[in-house]
């Protein structure tokens, strides 16, 4: 088969994308018998650029590395912006990779129900609408027959939603608890084993790159919600919006408080929780919670991130993902667009779980 694709956004994530489905090329087509082509490119920085005969990924790797624009790969009219790019590119599926909007998920709540409402496939690293639009974005794929996959929102390209859809399937998860934010726990693991002020700690995520000069995302704990009502929507089956669960970020936390947690046995993470109550509903949960050392959470250290499933069948699941990278998120939609390619979004596979 022949996949035509466009990638919307090509920050860190999107040029490791670029550099997997260069490298798996021939796994593609030995193993799928699959042809991707690369038909379109829309970047922030660096322009738009549509070729329905074909982009050379490697060329417009090069030209961002440099500095260029994408000018020169683009056939056609100029494209002025990200409406008019999805409007005219011929793909048959679309990588989304823009910045995450924690208030409303928008502009890519609107442009991935666009696609979808034109059959075109989705495969989303943006957590934004995932957490705003679900329920609604799940339902015009159904009815389209396309695929909308977001493996990468939640813990990178580490397979929790898929376990959790897949291997968990006939169970019923009554709890899901996790630490889902690389910066935060970088943060908070900087301040214990460097003796820093949360500041410091902060401006030190800033020079590596895992913090941005905003870190309000990350520290007031909203990256942490969606994440938890994307996997507690999926797998709990319910119907929770950012706003309904209670929020507290690490940004109160000082150095005293990290000191006085570890000479008591314990240490500070910040932890997300969706439990069900004995009457059905869930309670919902991201805060600043002292764990004892005997917690596997407390173990999780650096830019790590981890989940936990409590299930009917299996007590406790734990999922540990050590140290992700760009090129692990990248990872999540590669594998997402297999999973198309595999017809994994006709077959039902991939419902989500009810509860009753």
């Amino acid at each position: 088969m022949n996949l035509n694709v466009a990638l919307v956004g090509f920050g860190n994530v999107g040029r490791s994308l670029a550099e997997i489905l260069l490298a798996k090329q021939d796994f593609l087509r030995s193993e799928f018998h699959a042809v991707v082509r690369v038909v379109g490119i829309s970047t922030g920085r660096h322009g738009h650029a549509i070729a329905p005969s074909g982009i050379s990924l490697r060329t417009a790797l090069d030209a961002v590395r440099f500095g260029s624009q994408l000018d020169g790969l683009h056939e056609g009219r100029p494209v002025q912006d990200t409406s008019s790019f999805l409007e005219r590119c011929p793909a048959d599926l679309v990588f989304e990779s823009l910045p995450t909007n924690p208030i409303d998920g928008q502009p890519a709540l609107d442009h991935i129900r666009g696609l979808l409402e034109r059959g075109v496939h989705v495969v989303t690293a943006n957590k934004g609408p995932v957490a705003y639009g679900y329920h609604e974005l799940k339902a015009l794929a159904d009815k389209y027959q396309v695929g909308f996959f977001f493996e990468a929102t939640v813990m990178d390209g580490a397979p929790v939603i898929g376990v959790g859809r897949e291997g968990l399937v006939g169970t019923d998860i009554s709890e899901i608890r996790g630490i889902f934010n690389s910066t935060t726990n970088y943060i908070l693991t900087q301040m214990e084993y460097e003796n820093l002020s949360f500041d410091e700690a902060v401006r030190m995520a800033q020079e590596i790159g895992i913090a941005e000069t905003d870190p309000s995302l990350d520290v007031d704990g909203w990256d942490s919600v969606l994440k938890l009502v994307i996997m507690s929507n999926l797998l709990m089956g319910i119907d929770l919006r950012p706003e309904d669960v209670a929020r507290e970020g690490i940004q109160g936390i000082t150095l005293d408080d990290i000191l006085a947690a570890i000479a008591a046995g314990q240490r500070i993470k910040l932890v997300c929780k969706s439990a069900r109550r004995p009457d059905g509903s869930v309670e919902s949960i991201v805060a600043p919670q002292r764990l004892s050392l005997n917690d596997p959470f407390a173990a999780v250290m650096g830019t790590s991130s981890v989940i936990d499933y409590v299930t009917d069948t299996l007590p406790q699941l734990t999922i540990i993902e050590n140290n992700p990278s760009p090129m692990t998120t990248a990872y999540g939609m590669f594998v997402d667009m297999l999973n198309i390619v595999r017809g994994r979004h006709v077959t039902g596979s991939f419902e989500p779980i009810k509860h009753p």
